[in-house]
């Protein structure tokens, strides 16, 4: 997965960007209820968030290129 991530467009790290909030958004709505049975979805996420952040922010310093 986190090779998959360094090989998408800017709007490809956007779509997956917006697609894991709305993961986390359900998965929260989820424990609320009582019907989330993964617990460690919302830490990958969140994780997931924080890796697509982080490449956009080197693309935008010069430190990686395309």
């Amino acid at each position: 997965m986190k090779g998959h991530l360094y090989e998408l467009t800017d709007e490809e790290l956007d779509k997956e960007l917006i697609q894991a909030k709305e993961q986390i958004q359900q998965a929260r709505f989820k424990v609320v209820t009582g019907n989330l049975s993964n617990t460690k979805l919302i830490r990958n996420e969140k994780k997931k968030i924080a890796r697509i952040l982080t490449i956009k922010n080197e693309y935008k310093l010069g430190i990686r290129t395309r």
